[in-house]
């Protein structure tokens, strides 16, 4: 008797609406044809705020269905993580937005903690310190993504800056911390910055680490 091989395949088709090109860019949706939608993974996002998330139409997916499992706002030391700013709002839309027709996420089934790190305020070492708590948090329950689209280089007190130099890989302490929770099997996710046409042209810390995705 010969073997016969089945393929199973579930397609997942979403009504991207104004999503539609953002999500093609990233070819997004033949992930999501593949039934790659973030289902059981959890990301922790590490952020300067997520004002509006627990009431704008874009979250009730996240909200209703349990998927925002908690979170922790380091800078005012509390668990009120829907405060302080909207950059983490924007920056979990991204993945975790769902309105079919308007907005999808390219991860809309994941689960996901929510971490203020950022004083968008001002810019102090204490931010990497948050960061690094933030971290062992994250590694702590057990996630499996780290989302960060924060970037560290120079500081209002101009003793504490960073150098080119700085930027090597492991030297930061949010890059040690970032190599940490790569060796610890998670996947951290880091912006490069957007300091191109700035004096610091460079990447920022964490996006050097030699373990981290830099986007």
């Amino acid at each position: 008797m010969s073997a016969v091989n089945k393929q199973f395949e579930t397609q997942v088709i979403y009504n991207y609406g104004g999503s539609q090109n953002q999500i093609e860019m990233l070819n997004g949706h033949l992930l999501h044809q593949q039934n790659f939608t973030g289902q059981g993974k959890v990301i922790a996002v590490l952020d300067s705020g997520f004002l509006g998330v627990n009431t704008a139409l874009p979250f009730q997916n996240l909200i209703t269905n349990n998927k925002i499992l908690g979170g922790y706002n380091f800078p005012d030391q509390n668990t009120n993580y829907f405060f302080r700013h909207n950059h983490g709002s924007n920056v979990l839309s991204t993945m975790g937005g769902f309105a079919e027709g308007q907005l999808v996420g390219t991860a809309p089934n994941a689960k996901y903690y929510l971490f203020i790190t950022e004083d968008a305020a001002t810019e102090s070492l204490l931010e990497e310190y948050n960061w690094l708590m933030a971290a062992e948090m994250a590694d702590s329950i057990g996630v499996d993504v780290v989302n960060s689209s924060l970037g560290y280089t120079t500081f209002d007190d101009a003793s504490t800056n960073h150098t080119y130099a700085d930027m090597d890989g492991k030297t930061t302490l949010v890059t040690q911390a970032a190599n940490m929770l790569f060796r610890k099997g998670v996947l951290v996710v880091a912006s490069a910055g957007n300091q191109g046409a700035d004096a610091w042209h460079y990447i920022s810390a964490p996006a050097d680490g030699d373990s981290v995705l830099a986007v």
